[in-house]
C-alpha cells in the first residue's frame, strides 16, 4: 500500500429514535468537485448545532469520498472512481480501496444522493436512473420514487440513459482502444460506467447524481445545501414539509464521443444542453478531420479537458418520460 496515499476514509452518522428510511449523501467522488463536500459540512455543523434534528430513519454524510483525488485536486486519484465501481479482493490502485469501503457503505442504504459538479459552463441538473424493467443492463423497479424525490430537488432540467448510452461506447473503445495499458482494460469492461448511483441500483437502492453546476461555480454548494435539505424533507428524515414538486425537462442520451487523442479540440467553448443541428461542426481531430453532429441533439458533458480514450462529449435528444407522471 502506497504510503503517499491517505490512510483512512471517513463517514459520519446519524441515527433517530423512530424508524425511517436510509439516505446516504455523497461528495467528491471526484476531487475536484467540491460543492458537495462543503454543502454536506454545512449540514454536519447544523446537525451538531441543533439547528438541524434528525426525526426517523438513518442519515449518513461522506464529505469526501475520495480523499486522494481531493488532496490533489483533481478528478481522480490513480483512476475514476465514479467507473467500475465494485469491490475488489485485489485492490490495484488507491480508488480500488475506496471502492472497497464505499460499496459495502451505500449497500447499507435505501437512498443515495451523490453531489456532482462539471467541467463547462451549465445550468445544474439531476441524472435519473433507467424506468422500470427487468433487462439484463440495469434492472430496476424504483423508477417512480427517484423521479419524485428529482422533482424536489431544486432543479428544473433531468437527463437519463447514463449507462444504456455508456455500454455502446464501450463497444467502440474495445474495437479501437486507446490509452495504456489499465485505461484500455478498465474501458473494455462493460461494467465501467457503473458508478455511486448504478452500483446502488444494483444493490436494490435507489440514488440520484445531483449536477450542481459548474466546477467554479460559487452558486453550487448552495444548490447542493438546498438538494440535501429537500431530500430530508421529502424522505420524512426531518420535521419540514415535503417541498412542491417541480417540473422538469428531461433528456435522454444516446450517444457518447470520445477523445481519441489529447490535441481533439473544440471549435468552440460549449455548454451543457446547447442544441446543435445537424451537421453542426462541433470539434477537430487532432489530424484536422471534423467531428459533426449526426442530427438535431443537445450537447452534454462537453469536456476540453478529456483524456485521449475518455468521454468528450455526449449528445441527447428530449424525452416525454415524465409527461405522464404525478408529481
Amino acid at each position: 500500500m502506497n504510503p503517499a496515499w491517505p490512510q483512512a476514509f471517513a463517514c459520519h452518522r446519524y441515527q433517530a429514535l423512530a424508524n425511517g428510511p436510509a439516505l446516504i449523501v455523497t461528495g467528491a467522488v471526484h476531487g475536484n468537485e467540491v460543492c458537495g463536500a462543503v454543502a454536506i459540512r454545512r449540514v454536519m455543523a447544523e446537525l451538531e448545532q441543533g439547528m438541524l434534528s434528525l426525526r426517523a430513519g438513518r442519515l449518513t454524510l461522506v464529505p469526501v469520498a475520495n480523499p486522494l483525488a481531493y488532496r490533489l485536486g483533481q478528478r481522480g486519484g490513480d483512476r475514476n472512481l465514479n467507473r467500475n465501481l465494485a469491490p475488489n479482493p485485489s485492490p490495484q490502485d488507491y480508488e480500488d480501496h475506496a471502492a472497497n469501503w464505499l460499496c459495502p457503505l451505500l449497500a447499507e442504504h435505501d437512498v443515495l444522493l451523490d453531489l456532482h459538479s462539471f467541467q463547462s459552463p451549465g445550468q445544474p441538473f439531476v441524472f435519473l436512473g433507467p424506468t422500470d424493467n427487468d433487462g439484463e443492463l440495469e434492472p430496476f423497479a424504483h423508477a417512480a420514487r427517484e423521479e419524485a424525490l428529482a422533482r424536489r430537488l431544486g432543479v428544473a432540467d433531468a437527463v437519463d440513459g447514463w449507462l444504456s448510452t455508456y455500454a455502446l461506447g464501450v463497444v467502440r473503445r474495445r474495437l479501437s482502444p486507446v490509452g495504456d495499458h489499465r485505461l484500455r482494460e478498465l474501458n473494455g469492461d462493460a461494467r465501467y460506467g457503473v458508478g455511486t448511483t448504478e452500483y446502488m441500483r444494483s444493490q436494490g437502492g435507489w440514488a440520484l447524481t445531483l449536477e450542481c453546476g459548474q466546477h467554479a461555480d460559487p452558486a453550487a454548494p448552495e444548490v447542493a445545501y438546498r438538494a440535501i435539505l429537500n431530500a430530508l424533507a421529502h424522505l420524512g428524515l426531518v420535521d419540514a414539509p415535503d417541498p412542491a414538486p417541480r417540473t422538469l425537462s428531461l433528456l435522454s442520451l444516446y450517444e457518447v464521443v470520445d477523445k481519441q487523442d489529447d490535441a481533439d479540440s473544440f471549435v468552440r467553448g460549449w455548454t451543457s444542453f446547447e442544441i446543435v443541428r445537424k451537421g453542426d461542426l462541433i470539434g477537430r481531430r487532432a489530424d484536422g478531420s471534423p467531428v459533426c453532429a449526426r442530427d438535431d441533439a443537445r450537447i452534454v458533458f462537453p469536456n476540453p479537458r478529456a483524456q485521449a480514450g475518455q468521454e468528450w462529449f455526449y449528445l441527447a435528444r428530449t424525452s416525454d418520460r415524465l409527461a405522464s407522471r404525478h408529481a
